[in-house]
């Protein structure tokens, strides 16, 4: 990318050093780069190293770089990647930069290798919704305090997608859409957290009136505790869980909705817990673009045969 390009971003963990030094070249080019990142993650070291790479106000990112700084416990989760060459391109979904060369192997142990685990980026193109994607990352960017989104701005129609950006007030928009879901429905979800009492039951109301569910989780009770899962099974949702022998974390979050009226997938950082809900800053899509579902239902097929997957039958004490 040349001088005159824009490169705008917005994560949560950033580890690779590599990747930072690539933002610093293309800023050195004469690339507008702009990076919002979390200043206080769960695990305080993880982005402390590129923070202070690309915090030099010459050799590193100086003014593009915005430290999102908050007082509550809530973070800057979502994750947004935005370039405008060779053509406007956007990806979103849950990948984080974490990985790094060499690997601190004490760290990757708590926040989980995500560039060898099972993790999503969905590749958008459309000019409108790239474009509102860039202006989320800019608005952040110009305001790096902690700011919960306004409720009007929350929900963006652009390009055929429908985003969710949270915090919002009021009732849920997913609950909506779940519970829109008629008898004879499929519902497929891949979440690496599941810890929303309110979204266990609103799965449950769907199996009761004969939506048939399906739920894949990771293997860690910090993410998806045992009373959730058995909450489920014991509801008749079909849970599989993700449980690597080298604790490699089942990162993605999407969903395949299949119904007489239509099919809708969502996607992005969106994890199903309360701090998602009411605290985070985070991104959920939807969309019914054909090819989109074709490749998150093949996404979902590689994860369930992978053989660390794992069926968790009904009345077995899950975790």
């Amino acid at each position: 990318m040349g001088p005159g390009g824009s490169i705008n971003w917005m994560t949560y963990y950033f580890r690779d050093e590599r990747l930072a030094d690539a933002l610093i070249r293309a800023r050195l080019r004469g690339v507008n780069v702009r990076l919002c990142l979390e200043g206080r993650p769960r695990n305080r070291r993880v982005n402390s190293e590129v923070i202070r790479r690309l915090a030099d106000p010459v050799k590193g990112l100086g003014k593009g770089l915005r430290i999102v700084q908050h007082i509550l416990p809530l973070h800057l989760h979502t994750k947004i990647y935005c370039f405008s060459d060779p053509q406007p391109t956007a990806y979103i979904g849950s990948f984080n930069p974490s990985g790094n060369e060499p690997e601190n192997t004490k760290i990757i142990s708590d926040i989980g290798d995500q560039d060898r685990g099972h993790n999503l980026l969905v590749n958008i193109t459309d000019p409108e919704i790239v474009a509102e994607l860039n202006e989320r990352v800019v608005i952040m960017h110009g305001n790096p305090v902690f700011r919960p989104a306004r409720a009007r701005d929350a929900c963006v129609h652009a390009g055929g997608m429908e985003m969710l950006f949270f915090p919002l007030v009021g009732r849920n928009p997913l609950i909506d859409r779940l519970d829109a879901l008629k008898s004879g429905s499929v519902l497929r979800i891949a979440a690496s957290h599941v810890r929303d009492s309110d979204v266990a039951r609103t799965l449950a109301r769907l199996v009761g009136r004969g939506v048939h569910v399906q739920l894949l989780t990771g293997g860690t009770r910090r993410r998806t505790p045992g009373r959730i899962i058995r909450q489920l099974i014991s509801s008749g949702v079909n849970v599989f869980r993700f449980s690597h022998p080298e604790q490699l974390p089942m990162h993605a979050k999407f969903m395949l909705a299949e119904s007489p009226s239509g099919s809708w997938a969502a996607f992005g950082s969106y994890n199903l817990t309360k701090t998602s809900r009411w605290l985070n800053h985070e991104l959920l899509a939807f969309s019914s673009d054909p090819q989109l579902l074709d490749s998150l239902d093949q996404r979902w097929a590689g994860i369930i045969q992978d053989p660390a997957t794992v069926h968790e039958p009904r009345g077995r004490q899950a975790f």
